[in-house]
């Protein structure tokens, strides 16, 4: 007589669903498509929305045969599970020509296209460093590709809310276009954080455009801004005074020696937008700006400063001195100050005690990265002062630079220092300090 029970299941077919669903999680395309054929069960499983809800698509900027398998794997992704997505970051990276160019253009249009047709949840969108005023972004590929992303942005504004087109590099009329794409049909944005740093050209003085100033008047709940400083303007503040001071957090703003920043802002300005938007904490960027005329221009006493980035980038000049900021200018927001990065090449004067002194100053300074020609008993005096709990630092990161190819001495005594207050190190600090030649 024959059996008649069905055959015994192996145990993976009792796997509870929220094993299964980590599974596939650490599954690439490839394989989640070869399990999803193992049974019902299985192929269930491939299509849960939670697999699927977030998504970064690169696409290599040179030439070779995986380009072909990209493109289709970015149109086959978005076809079968877009509709899940929920947060998108799309990468172009170091396009070589304008072949690619243009097939990079072609597939996102059909990849835009299918998206905003099909997905209802997407709330982050990240295509950052394309720099379209590249040569190998030739005129008709470039509008084209800003026209397929804008229309993208209308159907997607409504619920879009956070948007970063870092290093898009386009003009001033087409920027304004994407960003009031956001606001289609309802004249007002509820993005809550938008990233356009280095969004524009270079040499743009985009601070005194109206129409720039009136895509931003579209943003009603911005909680964090990042953008450069040649858009920033006493207009500026007052419209995000207007608008935005219920919700604004954070401002990034990035100061380059290649950009326009000239401007005189009020420090009236700054205070009013500090004081409507209480919670306002503003973090500067500054690259190859570091003489003190500028600085001070900038640097108003009235911005609720939180953290500031000032990076020479190796660049020398003799006639420059950095002693002003540290003993004049910075010092002004020793009740506020949290973070401080400072990295210039200052082998004509010595600065340790002025450094020291304002880090001692600073009251809530809890973040020091310095790249700078130091002494090595400048880190044995700052961190005796952190052991007398004399300042509040929780990560040291120091280069100290050195004029010499060889530094063997200098290691040793960091070594020695590093023994000195190891408990306090281990224990208590991010502590990274090292001796390089700069020659």
């Amino acid at each position: 007589m024959e059996d008649d029970k069905e055959p015994e299941q192996s145990c993976w077919a009792y796997l509870p669903d929220i094993c299964l669903s980590n599974m596939f999680w650490w599954l690439d395309d490839r394989d989640r498509s070869q399990a999803a054929l193992v049974c019902k069960r299985w192929n269930q499983a491939m299509y849960s929305g939670s697999l699927w809800r977030t998504r970064t698509i690169t696409f290599s900027g040179r030439p070779s045969r995986s380009n072909t398998s990209e493109f289709e794997s970015a149109l086959w992704y978005v076809k079968r599970f877009g509709k899940y997505l929920e947060q998108l970051e799309i990468k172009f990276l170091n396009p070589y020509n304008a072949v690619l160019t243009r097939k990079f253009q072609v597939t996102m249009r059909g990849l835009l296209s299918r998206l905003g047709k099909c997905n209802s949840r997407l709330v982050s969108l990240i295509i950052q460093h394309l720099e379209l005023d590249r040569l190998v972004w030739k005129n008709g590929i470039r509008s084209q590709f800003i026209k397929n992303l804008s229309t993208f942005l209308k159907r997607t504004g409504k619920h879009l809310d956070y948007l970063n087109l870092k290093g898009a590099r386009v003009t001033l009329e087409e920027g304004c276009e994407l960003l009031n794409s956001l606001s289609y049909l309802r004249n007002k944005s509820f993005a809550s954080e938008i990233n356009i740093e280095d969004f524009f050209s270079h040499h743009l003085s985009i601070y005194s455009s109206p129409l720039f100033l009136q895509t931003i008047s579209t943003f009603r709940n911005l909680v964090i801004l990042t953008l450069n400083y040649n858009c920033i303007s006493d207009e500026l503040l007052d419209i995000l005074c207007e608008h935005n001071a219920h919700s604004l957090w954070t401002m990034n703003i990035k100061c380059h020696i290649h950009d326009p920043h000239g401007q005189v802002i009020w420090g009236m300005s700054w205070a009013n937008l500090a004081k409507r938007a209480p919670n306002l904490k503003v973090n500067f960027f500054f690259e190859r700006v570091m003489k003190h005329n500028s600085l001070a221009r900038i640097l108003l006493a009235e911005i609720p400063l939180r953290s500031i980035s000032l990076r020479s980038c190796y660049f020398s000049d003799p006639d420059w001195s950095m002693r002003p900021t540290l003993t004049n200018l910075l010092p002004a927001y020793k009740s506020i100050l949290q973070k401080l990065t400072l990295e210039f090449n200052n082998d004509h004067e010595l600065l340790d005690e002025e450094l020291l002194q304002l880090v001692l100053s600073c009251e809530k300074l809890f973040f020091l990265k310095v790249w700078a020609f130091l002494s090595v008993a400048f880190v044995e005096r700052l961190l005796q002062n952190r052991a007398e709990g004399k300042c509040v630092l929780c990560t040291m990161k120091v280069r100290i630079y050195t004029t010499r190819h060889e530094t063997s001495e200098e290691d040793r005594l960091l070594r020695d220092i590093y023994k000195k207050f190891r408990n306090l190190i281990d224990s208590e600090l991010n502590y990274f300090v090292i001796a390089y030649p700069m020659v």
